[in-house]
């Protein structure tokens, strides 16, 4: 498929530019870019923003799938890896500011005694680096480098799920790790998750670790989710619970206004850093 002559199918330039329609390369560049700051990107808002035609923008969206660098979805695109692609904890650098952001302000809802769990992931790894020294907790956690990052607060009881141990997570995984959650009862669990959807719930690439996620979920007696404003709207394989069951999602203030709104609708109570 050839790429469009300038104006051949658009006559109208997004306003405050100048007459001429976007070129081609002009327009993927833009989808492109609106997809990695939000996570997805909707066809419908795209063809508003510049002014073109929502046949020009599905064409854009094939090619730039047949290019690898997007997955057509319903009503617009993801990111090609957002339903499978899992990077280790390790090298996952994005949004680090709104992660340290987040993480301290989940440092507020530690209970003063009792028991917390702190489930596995980027944003739950920089909770442990800041939790309090003189707090006197037992601390559950299916994530060797958590634990190891706790051990040295004399005060806390840091105790570890024990099971497989996951490469990318370093999580620890399967029926030693469900069976350890099936016999505890904790105050709050510290939740991670890859994306939050409303109609999918919440979603993680991996399946075992899906299955311990949603043990963890049914062994706390509050339960709040710590992710940045990227994960919202996206689905990344395999359900691990549902929004309602989350009683506080702590995220950044980079999420659109529109998730915002949806969030409100499904009455889920967020607290923005």
């Amino acid at each position: 498929m050839a790429d469009d002559p300038p104006g051949a199918h658009d006559r109208h330039a997004p306003a405050g530019t100048n007459s001429r329609p976007p070129y081609a390369d002009e327009r993927r560049q833009h989808i492109l870019q609106a997809m990695r700051s939000r996570g997805r990107v909707d066809a419908a808002e795209v063809a508003g923003t510049l002014g073109v035609t929502g046949e020009t923008v599905r064409k854009d969206l094939i090619r730039l799938e047949r290019n690898g660098l997007l997955r057509r979805v319903h009503g617009g695109a993801v990111p090609v890896e957002s339903l499978s692609h899992e990077p280790a904890v390790a090298v996952r650098t994005e949004f680090s500011a709104e992660k340290e952001r987040i993480a301290r302000a989940a440092l507020a809802h530690l209970p003063t005694h009792g028991a917390v769990l702190i489930d596995a992931g980027s944003t739950t790894a920089l909770l442990a680096e800041m939790f309090p020294g003189h707090a006197e907790l037992t601390v559950y956690t299916n994530a060797l480098p958590i634990a190891l990052a706790l051990v040295s607060r004399p005060r806390l009881t840091v105790v570890t799920l024990g099971g497989r141990l996951r490469g990318p997570t370093l999580a620890q995984v399967d029926d030693w790790a469900i069976r350890g959650l099936a016999d505890i009862n904790v105050d709050v669990a510290f939740l991670g998750t890859n994306g939050i959807s409303l109609e999918r719930g919440l979603t993680t690439p991996d399946l075992a670790e899906a299955a311990v996620k949603r043990h963890m979920i049914s062994s706390a007696r509050r339960r709040i989710l710590l992710a940045d404003h990227s994960k919202v709207g996206l689905i990344r394989g395999n359900r691990h619970g549902d929004p309602s069951d989350i009683d506080l999602f702590i995220t950044d203030t980079g999420l659109p206004d529109a998730r915002r709104r949806e969030l409100e609708g499904a009455g889920i109570e967020v607290e923005y850093v």
